[in-house]
This record gives structure tokens, sequence and C-alpha cells, in this order.
């Protein structure tokens, strides 16, 4: 697939949901780096609240209901993704204290200082990094924490190919050092920054793509959305080959400080 301005967010969003259902993941991501990023952040108790925004099916949801003891509300857009996220939780039986519901990002069910912790593993650029951090925070309390990650610049200078292909698919994509800084004034203070491996992208995202790809097209044969949308998801892991030195994913772990 050439470069021919075409988003993933352009595609119908029920084939994209479909698409993305068969994969433990939604975005590149790890068990280890949902279990890195959690462990910066101090003092979750049993009565803790956790938001986790745009969840997908739930990979990184159920890491941090293994790893701590509050109640989690995990929110996302699509009823199907929160269909399989609650059939997770069944089959955990963690109900008692997870619960998925379908809701958007920008009209979030939450009081002012409600939330301990807000967590959102390759979503925030929905909403965008800086209004994200800016909106959300009034939902932390005094010293609560946020965890996100956000696909990053790695050098301040990149192959017109790859800086034309994310300013597309997502302009707000920027330096590390600029993330840190935006964090900074949206009123946290910067606790961690760190890097997925390459791993987190290719054998975790990029290779069990494959498989769904197949699965994908001989179920629509002929659907020139489809077929498209398989394209595009080949030609983003393509370009990841190529460019890696160049982006990649990053966590970046606040702490919201008093007003």
């Amino acid at each position: 697939m050439s470069n021919d301005n075409t988003s993933v967010n352009e595609f119908d969003f029920q084939l994209v949901c479909e698409y993305f259902s068969s994969l433990e993941r939604q975005g590149p991501g790890s068990p280890e780096m949902t279990s890195k990023a959690l462990s910066f952040v101090e003092s979750l108790t049993e009565a803790a609240h956790i938001a986790d925004i745009g969840c997908g099916t739930g990979g990184q949801t159920m890491v941090l209901a293994e790893q701590t003891s509050g109640v989690i509300t995990a929110i996302d857009l699509f009823p199907s993704f929160i269909e399989l996220f609650n059939k997770k939780v069944e089959v955990k039986n963690l109900q008692d204290r997870v619960k998925g519901v379908v809701g958007s990002m920008d009209n979030l069910p939450f009081q002012n200082e409600e939330l301990d912790l807000i967590w959102s593993e390759g979503a925030i650029y929905n909403i965008g990094f800086e209004r994200g951090l800016k909106e959300w925070r009034r939902f932390l309390k005094t010293g609560g924490y946020i965890a996100v990650s956000e696909a990053s610049w790695f050098t301040e200078e990149r192959p017109a190919e790859i800086e034309d292909f994310w300013m597309n698919a997502y302009p707000e994509i920027d330096t590390i050092s600029n993330k840190i800084a935006q964090m900074e004034k949206a009123g946290y203070v910067p606790v961690a920054t760190f890097l997925f491996p390459e791993t987190c992208w290719t054998e975790l995202f990029y290779v069990p793509q494959m498989l769904a790809q197949e699965t994908f097209l001989n179920k629509y044969v002929g659907n020139k959305a489809a077929e498209g949308l398989v394209a595009y998801q080949r030609y983003e892991a393509q370009l990841y080959a190529k460019y890696k030195e160049y982006y990649g994913y990053a966590f970046f772990i606040g702490k919201k400080i008093s007003d």
C-alpha cells in the first residue's frame, strides 16, 4: 500500500473493531510493560479506584487487576470490545471489582477527585495527549497517578516517508522531551518514562495480526474496505521495520500535584 494519506481512523468503525477484537491487545504493549509502569505507582490500597480509559478488550486491564486490589472501571467506545472485556472478567471471576462500560473518553462518568489512578495504553491519542492530560486531571485525587503510553519520536528529524505517515495518522506525535514538558504543564510531576522494546511491536502486535488478516480477508472476500484496512496495517508494519530507530511507544507516568 502506498502512502495515500489514508488514516486508520477513516476506515469503517465496525470493521476496525472486528479486526482488532481477535487480538489480545489493540496496540503495541505487553504484560511486562504494564507491570513496569505500575511499579512506579505508589500507595494503591483496596480502597483505590482505578480507571482504564480506552481499554479495548482488556489485555492490560487484566494485568492491572492481578497486581492491584482496588476497584477498576474500564471504558471503551466500542460495545463489542466491552462485551469481550466483561467475558474475560467473568472467566477470571473479577466481577466484584472490575467492570467494563461503554463510554467516551471526552465524557467520562467520574466525579472530581474520585480516582487514584488513570491508566490508558495506546489510546489517549484519540482525544490527544495534551487534551487528555488536562481534561482527565480533575478526576484524580491530589497525589493520584496517571500512566499513559503514547507514540513518540526518538529523534528531532525523520525521513519524509515516516514523517508524512505519522503527521497524517496522529499530528500530535512529538519527541519524548516535549511530551514530558506537556505533562508538567498540565499539572503533573513526571515520575517515570521508558520505551517499549521492539518485541512489543513485532512479536506481540504485528505477528499476531498475520493470522487475523488471513481470516479477516477470507470472511470479506471482495470487500474493498476490509482489503484496505488490512493493506493499511501491513503498510504500517513495513514502516515500523524500516524506520523503528526513529519512533516507538513510550510510557509516561505522572503524579498530580496540588492546585
